[in-house]
């Protein structure tokens, strides 16, 4: 209740478990009749009287009632509200240091610790797997070249290494003479038809 007795609906006033109800004044009877509903739905106490503690409250008074643990509300008490030793407004660095002295958790955060992130991690992931991918190719490239056998010898014996460029001419080289192998074959089984069209046909006409 801020200001009036009846500013609260009596429905919810009615639901409420723990209550801090400060001054009220009642100068009409409508006030006067809502004042003594409220101090009603209070638990009384035999020590004072709700609906006249609660017209003589002070600066910093009010009337309270809280939850048991059972459920139960328990008797309203005259209590003295203790004010808050919060502060407004930013501290001096003096004051923080001092707080992170009297923390438990003292000298166990202090330093900055620049851990891998998860994208840092995947990162290095992505890059060896591309690297094992491309030794991958070139062990793929070193195997179908026909010379395979002879340049893995001389590897053995002499410790060189064939570059992938050399690889890759040896290949293209194996194609090139591929090709005209079989345009030569091509020609040549063109040519012998026309010389056995030739031949047959002669020997027909001669007959």
């Amino acid at each position: 209740i801020t200001q009036r007795p009846d500013d609260v609906p009596e429905d919810v006033l009615t639901q409420l478990g723990n209550r801090v109800q400060h001054a009220l004044r009642a100068y009409t009877a409508r006030d006067q009749r809502a004042l003594r509903a409220a101090a009603e739905s209070y638990r009384p106490n035999p020590r004072f009287d709700t609906a006249t503690a609660i017209r003589e409250l002070g600066v910093g008074e009010a009337l309270t009632s809280f939850l048991q643990k059972k459920g139960v509300p328990s008797v309203v008490e005259r209590t003295l509200i203790r004010p808050p030793a919060s502060q407004l407004g930013p501290i001096t660095e003096a004051e923080r240091a001092e707080v992170i002295r009297a923390s438990p958790l003292y000298g166990r955060y202090d330093k900055a610790v620049d851990r891998d992130s998860a994208y840092e991690i995947l990162a290095r992931r992505a890059e060896e797997a591309a690297r094992e991918a491309a030794e991958a190719e070139a062990r793929e490239e070193e195997a179908d070249d026909p010379l395979t056998g002879f340049w893995g010898a001389s590897r053995r014996y002499s410790g060189s290494r064939v570059s992938r460029s050399s690889s890759r001419s040896r290949r293209s080289d194996t194609v090139a003479e591929a090709f005209v192998k079989s345009l030569a074959r091509s020609v040549a089984t063109r040519a012998g038809s026309a010389i056995v069209r030739g031949i047959l046909g002669s020997l027909f006409r001669g007959r």
